[in-house]
């Protein structure tokens, strides 16, 4: 099997791959195909079998048509269903961004700041890439769109394994510490999607131990992600996101945050804009916040500092003050006073 100089990440083989199927008109075989475009390549000359590069192959098409790449397939002419000696191509007119297309500034920003995000991943070389390809339109992807950075982050150590499990439908296991909880407990889950929300990531799945739905907070996962061999149907994860999405929204829904911000301030651009309406009738100061998770939650109202005081309801406030007790006893120890 390949060697660890001639791996090619799954990424850069789906890339390469768009590139030849865009660069030619008549199509390529899928013989062709796996001794020359770059990742299949290394895996045949390193030994890799046929079916195995086939499958490879065919599992690359079926995730680049999910991403919405057009990918044709071309028959024989005299027999379209004999697909032995089919040919492949990407239709360029089908592809390619219309020549007239034109972005507005806060359009180009969000670009930009997505780019951003995703450059602290595996697939920083693809963002940077993109990027490079809107510039060459002759747009400006540096303007700002607000003057405070984006929360979102993908540090997260668990978040290239976890992607890579979902991408092969194999299970996963990690060591999950929940919070209040003394001790962590190890999970044995098939991930199904991986999401962000409220600027946080986390990972939707089947846990085997709980043999139960559940969604995990990515920053809650305290020891290496494991990739098993242990395969499911990847049929389950048609609509994951949508259905974690929904739960989340729904648990948020149902959990409503009473909150003084001071005004002009960075919690104030940040819980403003996910504010909801209250009850007319009931009288209140402040503004009512979503959200799914007390401590987190708490985690994010105490790095405002003075800025935002929680109102009700009366357990996140006492979780906001431990957190800004602890910081206070942390500079006073720091001081030696």
């Amino acid at each position: 099997m390949a060697t660890e100089s001639t791996r090619i990440a799954p990424e850069e083989r789906l890339v390469n791959l768009v590139v030849a199927l865009l660069a030619t008109e008549q199509g390529l075989t899928k013989d062709t195909i796996l001794t020359s475009v770059s990742g299949y390549r290394e895996q045949s000359e390193a030994g890799a079998g046929k079916d195995a590069l086939e499958k490879m192959f065919e599992r690359d098409k079926e995730n680049l048509r999910g991403l919405g790449v057009p990918i044709e397939t071309i028959g024989d002419f005299a027999d379209p269903d004999d697909l032995r000696e089919a040919r492949y191509r990407i239709p360029t007119s089908e592809y390619e961004l219309p020549v007239d297309i034109d972005f507005t500034s806060a359009e180009l920003a969000v670009l930009n700041l997505a780019g951003g995000v995703w450059s602290e991943s595996s697939m920083s070389a693809q963002a940077r890439s993109g990027l490079r390809k809107i510039r060459a339109l002759g747009n400006d992807v540096d303007a700002p769109i607000i003057g405070y950075s984006p929360r979102i982050s993908l540090h997260e150590p668990a978040f290239a394994p976890l992607q890579r499990a979902i991408e092969q439908a194999r299970e996963a296991e990690f060591d999950y510490l929940k919070p209040g909880g003394g001790a962590a407990m190890r999970r044995r889950v098939r991930p199904l999607a991986l999401l962000e929300y409220e600027g946080r990531w986390h990972v939707y799945g089947f846990d085997r131990v709980q043999d139960a739905v559940r969604t995990f907070l990515l920053s809650r996962i305290s020891s290496a992600v494991q990739v098993t061999k242990r395969g499911f149907d990847p049929a389950l994860r048609e609509g994951a996101g949508e259905q974690a999405l929904r739960g989340l929204q729904e648990v948020a829904a149902r959990q409503r945050a009473l909150v003084e911000v001071a005004p002009g301030t960075e919690a104030a651009l940040r819980l403003e804009r996910r504010a909801v309406a209250g009850s007319e009738d009931a009288p209140r100061q402040g503004i009512l916040v979503p959200y799914v998770d007390v401590h987190v939650f708490a985690d994010e109202l105490a790095s405002y500092g003075p800025e935002v005081r929680v109102v009700e309801p009366a357990e996140l406030r006492e979780q906001v003050v431990v957190r800004l007790e602890r910081t206070v006893a942390t500079h006073r120890d720091g001081d030696g006073s």
